[in-house]
C-alpha cells in the first residue's frame, strides 16, 4: 500500500488501500472485482515514471502527457479506474480520471465511451450513484458521477436523475425534529445558522464541506436552463453554509468551526474545496481569509494530492505560485505517488492549467 500519510492528516485527502475500497463509505454492498486489462502495454512515459526515470524530461507539458499516459495504463477492462491500478472500478475514480484526461484535452474517443457507459451503468433507479457498482445506496459521489457526463452525448437523461436526486437530498440537520432536538440537548456547536444546509456523504445526514462543495460545482457547471428555481435555492442555502462553516481566522475542516468552544483547524483539502465552490465571491472577507491562510500553508504541504489540488485552488483565484511540475517530479521520485488514480488526476489537473475541470467551476471540455 502507498500510504498518503500528510492526506489523511489533513482531513481526508483519499488514503487509498491497495484493493481500491472505501469502507467508510462502503456501506454493506460488496464491491465487484474487475481486472485490469493485463494487455495494456506501458507506454514509454509510463515506464519512466515507474523506474523514477524522470530526470531528462523539464518540459511540464511533457509530465502531462506521461501522466495521462499513467492514467490510460491504469483503466480497467470495464472501462472504469479504480483508486489503485486493478482495483474494482470506482465512480469516485472513474469521474477524476475521466474530467482529468479531458482537461489534457486527449481522452481516447473509446476510453470516453467506455467510462460514460460504465457510468451510466451504475447508476441506481433513483438517479443516485453509489460508491462502487452493485451497492444499493447512492451517495455523495453522484455529484462527480454528474460532472463527467454533463457534456456526453446520450448522457442528459442520466444527469438529469442525478441532478434530480441531489436536489432532493437533504441533510438531518436543519429539520424541524433536528431543531427541537439540539433546542433540549445541544451538542456544544456554535456559530451555526441551521436554516443554511449543503450536502452530507450520504443523504439524511450530516453536512459536510467536502460533498457539499463537490454539488455546488456541479450546479455552477451546468447551463442555466438546466437549472430550475429549486436548484438556484439550494446554491444559495449551500454557500452559506459553507460561509459559515469558516474556521475563525480563515480555511475549512471537514465539518464544524467551534466544538464546546475550541476553534476547529483547517486543513488544506477541505479549504481548497471550499474556495472553489465559492470562487464567485472573491470580494469577501472570509475568501480573502482563507486564500490567505491557504497560501501560508501550501508550502508546508508535504503530499502530493493536497498540493495539487491547493495549487489548482490558488491558481483561480490568480496567486502567484513556483512552477508545480519539479516538486511533482521530486514526490514522485521519493514515494512513487501516482500509482494512485485520485493523485494523478489531480496531477493532470493541476498541470494543465485548465479552468474548465470542474475545480474551476466552468464545463470541462475534451
Amino acid at each position: 500500500m502507498m500510504e498518503m500519510v500528510r492526506e489523511e492528516k489533513e482531513g481526508r485527502l483519499h488514503g487509498r488501500l491497495q484493493s481500491g475500497t472505501r469502507p467508510e463509505r462502503e456501506g454493506s454492498g460488496q464491491a465487484g472485482r474487475v481486472a485490469a486489462p493485463e494487455d495494456a502495454e506501458p507506454s514509454a512515459g509510463v515506464m519512466e515514471y515507474r523506474t523514477g526515470n524522470v530526470g531528462a524530461k523539464t518540459s511540464e507539458q511533457t509530465r502531462v502527457s506521461s501522466f495521462r499516459q499513467l492514467l490510460l495504463a491504469h483503466r480497467n477492462a470495464d472501462g472504469g479506474w479504480g483508486f489503485q491500478a486493478g482495483g474494482p472500478s470506482a465512480v469516485e475514480a472513474t469521474a477524476w480520471a475521466l474530467l482529468a484526461l479531458r482537461s489534457a484535452r486527449a481522452v481516447p474517443e473509446e476510453a470516453n465511451t467506455m467510462a460514460c457507459q460504465w457510468l451510466m451503468e451504475t447508476q441506481l433507479a433513483d438517479g443516485s450513484w453509489p460508491a462502487f457498482a452493485g451497492q444499493p445506496e447512492g451517495c455523495w459521489v453522484t455529484s462527480l458521477a454528474c460532472q463527467a457526463l454533463h457534456l456526453e452525448d446520450g448522457a442528459q437523461e442520466a444527469l438529469a436523475r442525478g441532478l434530480a436526486w441531489l436536489l432532493d437530498s437533504w441533510p438531518a440537520e436543519g429539520t424541524w425534529w433536528w431543531r427541537v432536538r439540539q433546542s433540549v440537548f445541544p451538542a456544544g456547536v456554535s456559530g451555526q445558522d441551521p436554516s443554511q444546509r449543503g450536502w452530507g456523504w450520504t443523504a439524511r445526514t450530516a453536512n459536510w464541506v467536502e460533498p457539499t462543495a463537490y454539488a455546488l460545482l456541479l450546479l455552477k457547471a451546468l447551463p442555466p436552463e438546466m437549472l430550475s428555481a429549486r436548484a438556484g435555492k439550494r446554491r444559495v442555502m449551500a454557500e452559506g453554509m459553507l460561509l459559515g462553516r469558516m474556521c475563525p481566522g480563515g480555511g475549512w475542516n471537514s465539518g464544524n468551526p467551534r466544538i464546546y468552544g475550541v476553534a476547529g483547524v483547517p486543513r488544506v483539502g477541505p479549504t481548497a474545496w471550499a474556495l472553489l465552490a465559492l470562487q464567485d465571491h472573491p470580494e469577501r472577507a472570509e475568501i480573502q481569509m482563507s486564500c490567505a491562510w491557504l497560501e501560508r500553508a501550501y508550502g508546508t504541504i508535504r503530499g502530493a494530492a493536497s498540493l495539487a489540488l491547493a495549487h489548482r485552488c490558488l491558481a483561480v483565484y490568480g496567486r502567484r505560485l513556483p512552477p508545480l511540475a519539479p516538486v511533482l517530479r521530486h514526490l514522485y521520485q521519493r514515494n512513487r505517488f501516482l500509482e494512485n488514480v485520485l493523485t494523478t488526476a489531480w496531477a493532470v489537473l493541476a498541470l494543465s492549467g485548465e479552468d474548465a475541470a470542474p475545480g474551476a467551476g466552468e464545463a470541462a471540455t475534451r
